[in-house]
């Protein structure tokens, strides 16, 4: 959704639900692993499969997140090989081959197994449900109760006794995480929209990748990480450009300000509206000046500066650092002043009442770029 909302920024009559199912580029990125990010698909084995899978339609994505799960996982290779070469297709049994020809002869969902218990063994569509609900509520011994039943039912059907044991056994060996199709089906459609997302609108799908993963710090290394395969450059966090979250701005990404620690919601905020009301801040006296109102917490302007946020108004973080609290509690005394009705000398004269003398910095060079980045990972 805020993907959709960043796209929407520039493109209005984009729309999730008009996207081409059958997108090329998206089957691309599923098929070369490059999922990371990606709903489902993102997981080391997962990708190992798809590069393996190479999957060019929905209903391969379907069956990679039915079949990449204990038990069904067993059937992977056999899919894998018979999904590029149909002669290693096998039914156990001709009637199998309507219900396993759409997963190459692997039994992969819930579907199929109540279709088997249905032309298999004569089973009622009623009677195979409490075998499937059996088989989602991991309830062994109802299926295993079944057996005998089954096995009757397929040799009445003209089914050899042992082609129905051996059926029944490999359904018996998975059942018990067997996806129903529906599910797989749910699953692969907001698989398949993040990919298109990822494909299409890499920055836009970035940026709102690594806002969902705020306070996972490894997660939010990893997909910084994944957008310099995309030669998007993920820009440290700027009091003029930063926003509450991460961001797109043409082919980059700008830190979230909500990312930071010490820095509450409530206050950025309130930032964002004095940026948006009265301008960019020139200056950091300028910053403090026009924030004032907001309640300072000097915590929060001191984690501003360690990360850098203020480092395109000209002035060293480290003269910052040690000047910031005077400044705050310059600009404080002043609204207090202010609140108790005292003027100074000037502000009876309208020409001079917005003239203030600039703050002056100690002269002191820059802290070590080691010290800096030691500074950024703190905050």
């Amino acid at each position: 959704d805020d993907a959709c909302k960043f796209i929407k920024e520039s493109d209005p009559s984009f729309n999730l639900n008009d996207i081409d199912v059958n997108d090329e580029k998206t089957y691309g990125l599923i098929s070369s692993g490059n999922t990371l990010g990606i709903f489902q698909l993102e997981s080391g084995g997962m990708r190992q499969m798809l590069t393996e899978l190479s999957p060019d339609r929905f209903e391969d994505i379907i069956a990679a997140i039915a079949l990449y799960r204990p038990g069904p996982m067993d059937s992977i290779p056999k899919y894998i090989e018979s999904r590029h070469n149909s002669v290693k297709v096998t039914y156990a049994h001709p009637l199998l081959e309507p219900i396993l020809s759409s997963t190459y002869g692997c039994i992969v969902y819930q579907e199929q197994v109540m279709s088997i218990f249905r032309v298999i063994a004569g089973y009622t569509y009623g009677h195979a449900d409490i075998v499937r609900r059996a088989i989602s509520k991991k309830k062994g011994n109802v299926l295993e109760a079944e057996k005998d039943n089954f096995i009757n039912g397929a040799i009445a059907n003209g089914v050899d006794k042992n082609i129905a044991e051996r059926l029944f056994d490999d359904i018996a060996s998975f059942a018990n995480y067997a996806f129903n199709k529906s599910h797989a089906a749910a699953y692969a459609l907001i698989s398949y929209r993040t990919a298109y997302l990822k494909a299409h609108y890499p920055c836009e799908y970035m940026a709102a990748l690594i806002t969902s993963v705020l306070g996972n710090m490894t997660k939010l290394a990893e997909y910084i990480s994944e957008c310099g395969k995309y030669n998007i450059k993920v820009l440290p966090p700027d009091i003029n450009e930063s926003r509450l979250l991460f961001h797109p701005h043409g082919n980059t990404i700008v830190f979230g300000l909500l990312a930071l620690k010490n820095v509450g919601k409530q206050f950025i905020d309130n930032i964002i509206t004095e940026r948006d009301l009265n301008g960019k801040f020139t200056s950091f006296e300028d910053f403090i000046t026009r924030t004032a109102q907001y309640d300072i917490n000097k915590r929060m302007i001191e984690s501003l500066i360690k990360v850098g946020a203020f480092d395109n108004l000209g002035v060293f973080r480290s003269q910052l650092l040690v000047s910031y609290e005077a400044i705050i509690d310059t600009e404080s005394q002043k609204n207090r002043n202010n609140l108790v009705g005292q003027m100074d000398m000037f502000s009876a004269f309208s020409n001079y009442s917005d003239i203030k003398p600039a703050f002056k910095y100690p002269d002191i060079p820059e802290r070590p770029a080691k010290e800096k980045l030691k500074m950024e990972k703190e905050v």
